[in-house]
Protein backbone atom coordinates (compact mmCIF):
# COMPACT_ATOMS: atom_id res chain seq x y z
CA UNK A 1 0.00 0.00 0.00
CA UNK A 2 2.85 2.40 0.91
CA UNK A 3 4.53 1.64 -2.40
CA UNK A 4 1.31 2.43 -4.28
CA UNK A 5 0.93 5.73 -2.43
CA UNK A 6 4.55 6.65 -3.16
CA UNK A 7 4.05 5.87 -6.84
CA UNK A 8 0.95 8.07 -6.94
CA UNK A 9 2.79 10.91 -5.24
CA UNK A 10 5.67 10.65 -7.68
CA UNK A 11 3.23 10.67 -10.59
CA UNK A 12 1.49 13.73 -9.15
CA UNK A 13 4.79 15.59 -8.77
CA UNK A 14 5.85 14.65 -12.29
CA UNK A 15 2.66 15.77 -13.99
CA UNK A 16 2.16 18.91 -11.91
CA UNK A 17 5.75 19.94 -12.71
CA UNK A 18 4.84 19.91 -16.39
CA UNK A 19 3.03 23.19 -16.66
CA UNK A 20 3.18 26.49 -18.49
CA UNK A 21 5.06 29.22 -16.66
CA UNK A 22 3.25 32.47 -15.91
CA UNK A 23 5.26 35.65 -15.32
CA UNK A 24 4.23 39.25 -14.73
CA UNK A 25 6.73 41.71 -16.15
CA UNK A 26 6.99 45.48 -16.57
CA UNK A 27 7.40 46.92 -20.07
CA UNK A 28 8.38 50.56 -20.31
CA UNK A 29 6.42 52.68 -22.77
CA UNK A 30 8.45 55.65 -23.96
CA UNK A 31 5.42 57.03 -25.79
CA UNK A 32 3.43 57.24 -22.54
CA UNK A 33 6.40 57.54 -20.15
CA UNK A 34 5.33 54.74 -17.85
CA UNK A 35 5.87 51.06 -17.16
CA UNK A 36 2.99 48.74 -18.03
CA UNK A 37 2.37 45.34 -16.50
CA UNK A 38 2.27 42.45 -18.93
CA UNK A 39 1.52 38.76 -18.46
CA UNK A 40 3.80 36.28 -20.26
CA UNK A 41 2.83 32.61 -20.45
CA UNK A 42 5.50 30.27 -21.79
CA UNK A 43 5.02 26.55 -22.46
CA UNK A 44 6.61 23.85 -20.33
CA UNK A 45 9.29 23.08 -22.92
CA UNK A 46 10.32 26.72 -23.39
CA UNK A 47 13.57 26.66 -21.38
CA UNK A 48 14.66 23.26 -22.65
CA UNK A 49 14.11 24.06 -26.32
CA UNK A 50 16.47 25.87 -28.68
CA UNK A 51 13.69 26.56 -31.14
CA UNK A 52 11.82 29.82 -31.70
CA UNK A 53 8.23 30.07 -30.48
CA UNK A 54 5.27 31.77 -32.16
CA UNK A 55 3.40 34.34 -30.06
CA UNK A 56 -0.29 35.06 -29.50
CA UNK A 57 -1.14 38.49 -28.09
CA UNK A 58 -4.42 38.60 -26.16
CA UNK A 59 -6.30 41.84 -25.48
CA UNK A 60 -8.73 42.11 -22.56
CA UNK A 61 -12.12 43.79 -22.62
CA UNK A 62 -13.37 46.99 -21.00
CA UNK A 63 -12.50 47.12 -17.27
CA UNK A 64 -10.13 44.15 -17.60
CA UNK A 65 -6.33 44.10 -17.39
CA UNK A 66 -3.23 42.13 -18.33
CA UNK A 67 -4.10 39.35 -15.85
CA UNK A 68 -7.58 38.65 -17.27
CA UNK A 69 -6.34 35.62 -19.20
CA UNK A 70 -4.84 33.82 -16.21
CA UNK A 71 -7.42 34.85 -13.62
CA UNK A 72 -10.56 34.09 -15.61
CA UNK A 73 -9.52 31.44 -18.17
CA UNK A 74 -8.96 28.16 -16.33
CA UNK A 75 -7.49 26.26 -19.28
CA UNK A 76 -5.09 28.82 -20.71
CA UNK A 77 -1.97 27.23 -19.15
CA UNK A 78 -2.87 23.80 -20.52
CA UNK A 79 -3.60 25.33 -23.92
CA UNK A 80 -0.20 27.02 -24.03
CA UNK A 81 1.44 23.67 -23.24
CA UNK A 82 -0.72 21.87 -25.78
CA UNK A 83 0.12 24.19 -28.68
CA UNK A 84 3.63 25.18 -27.65
CA UNK A 85 3.45 28.89 -28.22
CA UNK A 86 3.89 31.97 -26.05
CA UNK A 87 0.85 33.94 -24.94
CA UNK A 88 1.12 37.61 -24.00
CA UNK A 89 -1.60 39.15 -21.84
CA UNK A 90 -1.59 42.80 -22.94
CA UNK A 91 -2.73 45.59 -20.64
CA UNK A 92 -5.03 48.15 -22.27
CA UNK A 93 -5.47 50.42 -19.25
CA UNK A 94 -9.12 49.63 -18.53
CA UNK A 95 -10.63 51.51 -21.48
CA UNK A 96 -7.99 52.43 -24.08
CA UNK A 97 -9.70 50.67 -26.99
CA UNK A 98 -6.11 49.99 -28.12
CA UNK A 99 -5.72 52.95 -30.45
CA UNK A 100 -3.82 56.20 -30.06
CA UNK A 101 -6.36 58.66 -28.74
CA UNK A 102 -6.61 61.77 -30.94
CA UNK A 103 -7.72 63.84 -27.93
CA UNK A 104 -5.68 62.43 -25.02
CA UNK A 105 -1.93 62.02 -25.42
CA UNK A 106 -1.82 59.83 -22.30
CA UNK A 107 -3.45 57.03 -24.30
CA UNK A 108 -1.16 55.77 -27.06
CA UNK A 109 -1.90 52.07 -26.96
CA UNK A 110 -1.52 51.41 -30.67
CA UNK A 111 2.01 52.79 -30.47
CA UNK A 112 2.64 50.84 -27.28
CA UNK A 113 1.54 47.44 -28.58
CA UNK A 114 3.07 47.66 -32.06
CA UNK A 115 6.24 49.71 -31.51
CA UNK A 116 7.13 48.96 -27.90
CA UNK A 117 5.61 45.74 -26.60
CA UNK A 118 6.19 43.52 -29.65
CA UNK A 119 9.86 44.54 -30.01
CA UNK A 120 10.37 44.03 -26.25
CA UNK A 121 8.94 40.51 -26.42
CA UNK A 122 11.05 39.63 -29.46
CA UNK A 123 14.20 40.97 -27.77
CA UNK A 124 13.69 39.18 -24.46
CA UNK A 125 12.05 35.88 -25.48
CA UNK A 126 12.78 33.15 -28.02
CA UNK A 127 10.17 34.18 -30.55
CA UNK A 128 9.48 33.72 -34.23
CA UNK A 129 10.01 37.41 -34.86
CA UNK A 130 7.94 37.85 -38.00
CA UNK A 131 4.30 38.24 -39.00
CA UNK A 132 4.25 34.50 -39.73
CA UNK A 133 4.90 33.87 -36.05
CA UNK A 134 2.49 36.42 -34.55
CA UNK A 135 -1.24 36.41 -33.95
CA UNK A 136 -3.48 38.77 -32.00
CA UNK A 137 -6.97 38.37 -30.58
CA UNK A 138 -9.17 39.74 -27.86
CA UNK A 139 -12.60 39.86 -26.32
CA UNK A 140 -15.14 42.69 -26.47
CA UNK A 141 -13.10 45.94 -26.51
CA UNK A 142 -10.09 43.71 -27.14
CA UNK A 143 -11.78 42.10 -30.13
CA UNK A 144 -12.10 45.51 -31.74
CA UNK A 145 -8.51 46.26 -30.73
CA UNK A 146 -7.11 43.05 -32.22
CA UNK A 147 -8.76 43.65 -35.59
CA UNK A 148 -7.88 47.34 -35.52
CA UNK A 149 -4.19 46.71 -34.84
CA UNK A 150 -3.87 43.80 -37.26
CA UNK A 151 -5.66 45.65 -40.07
CA UNK A 152 -3.30 48.61 -39.72
CA UNK A 153 -0.14 46.58 -39.10
CA UNK A 154 -0.19 43.54 -41.35
CA UNK A 155 3.60 43.65 -41.42
CA UNK A 156 3.53 42.82 -37.69
CA UNK A 157 0.62 40.35 -37.35
CA UNK A 158 -0.17 37.53 -39.75
CA UNK A 159 -3.38 36.33 -38.09
CA UNK A 160 -6.05 37.96 -35.94
CA UNK A 161 -9.26 37.15 -34.14
CA UNK A 162 -12.16 38.78 -32.37
CA UNK A 163 -14.35 37.24 -29.66
CA UNK A 164 -17.61 39.14 -29.09
CA UNK A 165 -15.85 42.20 -30.44
CA UNK A 166 -17.25 45.71 -30.43
CA UNK A 167 -16.41 45.86 -34.12
CA UNK A 168 -18.50 48.97 -34.78
CA UNK A 169 -18.30 51.52 -31.97
CA UNK A 170 -20.63 54.12 -33.52
CA UNK A 171 -23.92 52.65 -32.21
CA UNK A 172 -22.58 53.02 -28.64
CA UNK A 173 -21.64 56.70 -28.24
CA UNK A 174 -22.25 56.79 -24.47
CA UNK A 175 -20.75 53.44 -23.51
CA UNK A 176 -17.44 52.12 -22.18
CA UNK A 177 -15.54 55.44 -22.09
CA UNK A 178 -15.19 55.55 -25.88
CA UNK A 179 -15.96 59.26 -25.96
CA UNK A 180 -13.14 59.84 -23.45
CA UNK A 181 -10.78 58.43 -26.06
CA UNK A 182 -12.35 59.97 -29.19
CA UNK A 183 -14.42 62.92 -28.02
CA UNK A 184 -18.19 62.97 -28.35
CA UNK A 185 -19.60 61.56 -31.58
CA UNK A 186 -21.49 64.81 -32.27
CA UNK A 187 -18.39 67.00 -31.88
CA UNK A 188 -15.83 64.67 -33.43
CA UNK A 189 -17.68 62.35 -35.83
CA UNK A 190 -14.56 61.88 -37.97
CA UNK A 191 -12.74 60.31 -35.00
CA UNK A 192 -15.47 57.71 -34.67
CA UNK A 193 -15.68 57.01 -38.39
CA UNK A 194 -11.98 56.39 -38.95
CA UNK A 195 -11.36 54.42 -35.74
CA UNK A 196 -14.10 51.83 -36.06
CA UNK A 197 -13.11 48.46 -37.50
CA UNK A 198 -16.09 48.10 -39.81
CA UNK A 199 -14.87 51.15 -41.77
CA UNK A 200 -11.34 49.79 -42.19
CA UNK A 201 -11.99 46.84 -44.49
CA UNK A 202 -10.23 48.43 -47.46
CA UNK A 203 -7.00 47.72 -45.60
CA UNK A 204 -7.50 43.94 -45.76
CA UNK A 205 -8.89 43.37 -49.24
CA UNK A 206 -5.61 41.77 -50.29
CA UNK A 207 -6.37 38.80 -47.98
CA UNK A 208 -2.91 38.77 -46.40
CA UNK A 209 -4.38 38.35 -42.91
CA UNK A 210 -5.84 35.12 -41.59
CA UNK A 211 -8.98 36.13 -39.69
CA UNK A 212 -11.41 34.47 -37.27
CA UNK A 213 -14.43 36.30 -35.87
CA UNK A 214 -17.09 34.93 -33.55
CA UNK A 215 -19.94 36.16 -31.39
CA UNK A 216 -22.72 34.67 -29.29
CA UNK A 217 -26.23 35.03 -30.69
CA UNK A 218 -27.51 36.62 -27.47
CA UNK A 219 -24.66 39.15 -27.29
CA UNK A 220 -25.38 42.89 -27.57
CA UNK A 221 -22.61 43.03 -30.19
CA UNK A 222 -24.30 40.39 -32.37
CA UNK A 223 -25.74 42.85 -34.90
CA UNK A 224 -22.48 44.71 -35.51
CA UNK A 225 -20.62 41.41 -35.95
CA UNK A 226 -23.14 40.19 -38.50
CA UNK A 227 -22.86 43.50 -40.32
CA UNK A 228 -19.07 43.22 -40.40
CA UNK A 229 -19.31 39.64 -41.67
CA UNK A 230 -21.67 40.64 -44.50
CA UNK A 231 -19.42 43.54 -45.52
CA UNK A 232 -16.45 41.19 -45.62
CA UNK A 233 -18.37 38.73 -47.76
CA UNK A 234 -19.30 41.50 -50.19
CA UNK A 235 -15.66 42.56 -50.43
CA UNK A 236 -14.51 38.92 -50.78
CA UNK A 237 -12.35 39.14 -47.67
CA UNK A 238 -11.46 35.65 -46.49
CA UNK A 239 -12.34 34.93 -42.87
CA UNK A 240 -13.75 32.30 -40.56
CA UNK A 241 -17.00 33.51 -39.02
CA UNK A 242 -18.85 31.71 -36.23
CA UNK A 243 -22.11 32.36 -34.41
CA UNK A 244 -22.82 30.16 -31.41
CA UNK A 245 -25.33 30.17 -28.56
CA UNK A 246 -23.97 32.46 -25.90
CA UNK A 247 -23.91 35.84 -24.22
CA UNK A 248 -21.27 38.46 -23.43
CA UNK A 249 -19.68 36.50 -20.60
CA UNK A 250 -16.75 34.36 -19.50
CA UNK A 251 -18.53 31.08 -20.26
CA UNK A 252 -18.76 32.06 -23.91
CA UNK A 253 -15.18 33.38 -24.10
CA UNK A 254 -13.63 30.30 -22.49
CA UNK A 255 -15.21 28.22 -25.23
CA UNK A 256 -14.36 30.77 -27.90
CA UNK A 257 -10.68 30.87 -26.96
CA UNK A 258 -10.39 27.14 -27.69
CA UNK A 259 -11.43 27.71 -31.31
CA UNK A 260 -9.25 30.80 -31.72
CA UNK A 261 -6.08 29.15 -30.39
CA UNK A 262 -6.65 26.14 -32.65
CA UNK A 263 -7.05 28.53 -35.59
CA UNK A 264 -3.76 30.25 -34.72
CA UNK A 265 -1.97 26.93 -34.23
CA UNK A 266 -3.01 25.91 -37.74
CA UNK A 267 -1.75 29.26 -39.05
CA UNK A 268 1.63 28.81 -37.37
CA UNK A 269 1.95 25.21 -38.56
CA UNK A 270 1.06 26.12 -42.13
CA UNK A 271 3.78 28.77 -42.20
CA UNK A 272 6.32 26.50 -40.53
CA UNK A 273 5.78 23.85 -43.21
CA UNK A 274 6.21 26.25 -46.13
Amino acid sequence: MKKAISTLLLAFVFFSAKAAKIDTIQVFSASMNKSIKTCVITPDNYKKSNTKFPVVYLLHGFSGNYATWVKSFKEVGKQVDQYGFIVIGVDGNYSSWYFDSPIDTAFKYETYVVNELVPFVDKNYKTTASREGRAISGLSMGGHGALYLSFKHQDVFGAAGSMSGGVDIRPFPENWDIKKRLGSITEFPENWEKNTVTNMLDLVKDNKLKLIIDCGVDDFFMDVNRELHNKMLALKINHDYIERPGKHNIEYWENSLKFQLLFFDNFFRDNKNK
